[in-house]
């Protein structure tokens, strides 16, 4: 539950910031019975997961696609039963002039390349030889594979339009997409941290209490008080993270433009992804948002999100350009927002360590998906990865059922 009072003298742990990194070590401290204090800067939780209200449809701020395989959605505390809507199988490809529906090919594919991808364990993809995703790419598959879905498909998954990502994140990433389904969370993807605070203690969450300085015995916050804690936890964004511990390697990122359009109809009548081969226009890929998950449109009306994979564009060139990858008009189409980060992923280029160390000092830690890979699986994993770090030097066993983590 949340509170917006003005947070206690004493806790067990404290963790700052209250995204999905934070809002995870939380209740896997809380689990192993640990009070656990989170303090929050803003005046909601979730971080970059948030959604905006605008007549009547919920707009996600951010690019953040789920997948039915994150083992972290089983395993959060607060997460089981999460309501997900489910793309169809495969994506719709724009490439050369034409809208191909990839999801028989899709299959075939799965059942040679990515079907040894979705049966190996992630410890053997994680001891191959690291290289680019884009080069990785070209050595495994045919360049008419690459060129007409793997490359599109993975630069929507990764938000990475040069492919620079590590071979080992995109393996993982891959494997994901055939093991599981890609999917949105009911409601907006502010519902996945709402959720997680709401199932934590009462007062658990404070909101509006920024933190200046952080130890290994509490919180200095910006009002002059003082959190004593027997340990804390850094769960910011990762510039935010380095402002607090000098020293910390802050990394690249890849900035992200999330526009929203309302039409009078779905411009597919499937829950599809829709990606763009040709990179003809500003658009990296679509989603009919509202046939994915009805909940997001008022009753008679469409809602279509588009990712920029940089900074802003016009709307008519991004109209324009979507009127090409669907096949629709959309001269009629509606802007509802536009919301670009500059911080939206951060970066994952090679040589990338997936598990970053959590442990700054006994008493301090640090999680994110920067220390993890950059998706909410990372996010959720290296929360957990904190929590039962700051646990070991507490001396404490993790709660039952808690399944096991390097840190």
């Amino acid at each position: 539950m949340l509170s917006t009072a003005r947070p206690t003298d004493v806790t067990d742990v404290c963790v700052i910031g209250a995204g999905l990194a934070g809002l995870s070590a939380a209740h896997h401290l809380t689990s192993a019975g640990v009070r656990v204090t989170v303090i929050e800067a803003a005046d909601r939780v979730g971080g970059r997961m948030a959604t905006d209200e605008v007549d009547g449809f919920r707009l996600d701020r951010g690019p953040q696609l789920l997948n039915s395989s994150y083992p972290e959605l089983r395993r959060t505390p607060g997460l089981q039963g999460l309501p997900l809507r489910p793309f169809a199988p495969g994506a719709v490809v724009r490439s050369s002039g034409t809208r191909t529906g990839t999801r028989a090919l899709d299959r075939a594919r799965l059942r040679s390349g990515l079907g040894k991808l979705a049966a190996t364990p992630p410890e053997r993809l994680l001891a191959r030889p690291e290289t680019t995703a884009a080069a990785a790419l070209s050595a495994a598959f045919a360049p008419r594979a690459v060129d007409g879905f793997l490359r599109p498909l993975l630069t929507a998954l990764l938000c990475d339009a040069e492919l620079g990502t590590s071979s080992r994140c995109a393996d993982l990433v891959l494997r994901g997409f055939a093991k599981g389904r890609t999917c949105l969370p009911a409601g907006g993807a502010a519902v996945v941290p709402h959720r997680l605070a709401a199932a934590l203690p009462p007062g658990a969450v404070r909101l509006g209490v920024r933190a200046m300085t952080a130890a290994t015995n509490g919180v200095l916050t910006e009002d002059g008080g003082f959190l004593a804690a027997r340990g804390v936890i850094v769960a910011t964004g990762a510039s935010a993270a380095g402002a607090l511990l000098p020293g910390l390697r802050v990394p690249g990122f890849h900035g992200v433009t999330v526009v929203h359009h309302a039409a009078p109809h779905a411009p597919l009548r499937e829950p599809s992804l829709v990606l763009d081969a040709d990179r003809r226009g500003p658009v990296s890929h679509s989603i009919p948002a509202s046939v994915v998950d009805p909940s997001r449109a008022p009753v008679g009306r469409a809602l279509v999100t588009s990712v920029i994979l940089g900074p802003p564009a016009p709307d008519s060139l991004v109209r324009a350009h979507l009127a090409d990858l669907y096949g629709v008009p959309t001269a009629g189409w509606e802007l509802l927002a536009v919301h670009h980060d500059p911080e939206a992923v951060p970066a994952m280029p090679a040589p990338h360590d997936l598990r970053r160390p959590v442990r700054i000092l006994q008493g301090l830690y640090v999680c994110g998906d920067h220390r993890d890979t950059s998706t909410v699986q990372g996010a959720l994993l290296s929360g957990r990865r904190a929590a039962f770090r700051a646990l070991r030097d507490l001396g404490i066993r993790p709660g039952y059922g808690a399944v096991p983590v390097a840190a």
